[in-house]
């Protein structure tokens, strides 16, 4: 997790910031920060809110309407993790949405493109 989608290499996040995105691989020169694209930022905050909700906030509402914590406990658990989790999860969201764009693009990436004609263009 965390690595190019074109060669691997573990250059997806800037070493030392735990929320910034490389522009570029530094191993092969792929452009990695598709924020600029459509979607680019939406799709990892989807992600991350969808997991959030459902692996996290879900069974924790579970928890409650079957009487194993109490109202207060869930309440509190619910803000802190809401928080918290979509924090943890930063890192991982933005890799996975990486990872559907070029699995259901994979002409896109570097490694996958095959020489055009003259008469095409990247989006062909």
């Amino acid at each position: 997790m965390c690595r190019c989608p074109n060669c691997g290499g573990r250059t997806l996040f800037q070493e030392g910031k735990y929320f910034r995105i490389s522009e570029d691989c530094s191993q092969c020169g792929m452009p990695i920060d598709r924020d600029r694209d459509e979607g680019g930022y939406l799709w990892a905050l989807t992600l991350n809110y969808g997991v959030t909700v459902v692996l996290y906030l879900v069974p924790l509402l579970l928890l409650y309407v079957f009487g194993v914590i109490s109202g207060l406990v869930a309440i509190i658990a619910a803000g802190i993790g809401a928080i918290l989790v979509p924090v943890f999860l930063y890192r991982p969201s933005r890799s996975w949405w990486l990872m559907n764009y070029y699995f259901f693009l994979p002409h896109h990436l570097p490694a996958n493109r095959r020489k055009l004609a003259d008469n095409e263009d990247a989006n062909t």
